[in-house]
């Protein structure tokens, strides 16, 4: 079950301000780039559902974390039913993120008290996602709405909270725009999880632009 409640991952991700997203078959590959985001900083990410016998490698990640990253927490995104969610649950997902909102998956968390967070695209998406239980709700593909689309929703929704996830790089002035916008929190995959000319992972600038990144999205929180 989930080492982590939903109110703390919920805090954890309002509090770190952005959300890891990584995914690779290799757990020993999965376990060094793990590393050098706690290293930098971070104590949450997603590990996006992407290949074939993912759930095997999340289980051994999330054990790996409990063991040697004991802050650590670990989610689950590009979910797209209520099984396989039902199924990360079991390795023990602290928290499940959707491309779509489901209300079979929001169901589904809401009986294990786990946090769960849908894409969705409309005010009318996130006033239902809100009714189900939703406490951050992901904008997908942020890049195709941009913060504007933020702006206008938390505008007459200020208890709305928000995490856009495509679009979003290390920046300084990309997270400013963001963060300016009213997003609670960004999500950020390939743009973070650096790799170097061989197509190897670049543990040293994953763990500095982690680092980089949180101090900036503190210093532009104010």
């Amino acid at each position: 079950m989930a080492r982590f409640t939903r109110i703390q991952v919920a805090q954890t991700m309002a509090a770190q301000g952005m959300v890891p997203l990584f995914y690779h078959p290799d757990v020993a590959v999965c376990k060094e780039v793990l590393k050098a985001v706690y290293e930098g900083g971070a104590r949450l990410l997603e590990f996006t559902n992407r290949g074939d016998y993912a759930h095997e490698v999340f289980a051994e990640l999330n054990k790996f974390c409990e063991a040697e990253l004991p802050e650590m927490i670990m989610g689950v995104g590009s979910v797209t039913d209520a099984g396989t969610a039902s199924l990360y649950l079991q390795l023990g997902a602290n928290f499940i993120v959707t491309p779509v909102l489901r209300e079979d998956i929001a169901i589904v968390c809401n009986r294990r008290k786990v946090l769960y967070s849908p894409g969705c695209g409309s005010l009318t998406e996130i006033a239902r996602a809100e009714e189900l239980g939703v406490e951050i709700v992901k904008l997908f593909p942020g890049n195709t709405y941009g913060p504007g689309f933020i702006k206008a929703v938390v505008a007459p929704q200020p208890w709305t909270s928000i995490m856009p996830t495509g679009g979003v790089s290390p920046d300084y002035d990309n997270l400013k725009k963001w963060f300016d916008a009213g997003a609670v929190c960004v999500g950020m995959g390939s743009k973070l999880m650096a790799k170097d000319t061989s197509g190897n992972f670049d543990l040293e600038k994953i763990r500095e632009t982690t680092r980089q990144c949180l101090a900036d999205i503190g210093e532009i929180r104010g």
